[in-house]
């Protein structure tokens, strides 16, 4: 059996609640020499959370932003943006996000 293709994952929690965060709208750009953002996926966090594939098409080794709209959550944030680092393009990455009303934190997950 072929080895799955190399993407980005997330997983959203909703630390106050002990839950995850379903509903949750992310997008994937990738972030090109000159700063502009290509758009490179985008997903529904689904029951658990999940996006378990959110990039479309070929993992490449450069710089990504996920962008996660919040808002109508209770809390003060309304979007979070992360970029991150791609340096090793034959494996997968995952990237959860641990939120509350008033606080995030995130982490390069396994």
């Amino acid at each position: 059996m072929a080895e799955p293709r190399p993407t980005i994952s997330t997983h959203v929690l909703d630390a106050s609640a002990g839950m995850p965060a379903k509903g949750i709208q992310v997008r994937l750009g990738r972030i090109v020499d000159d700063g502009a953002e290509i758009p490179a996926g985008r997903g529904t966090t689904d029951a658990d959370g999940r996006i378990s594939h959110l990039l479309n098409g070929e993992l490449t080794a450069g710089d990504y932003r996920l962008t996660f709209w919040i808002g109508g959550r209770g809390g003060f944030f309304e979007r979070i943006s992360l970029d991150v680092h791609i340096d090793d393009a034959a494996r997968s990455y995952h990237v959860p996000l641990l939120l509350s009303p008033f606080s995030m934190t995130t982490y390069r997950g396994s």
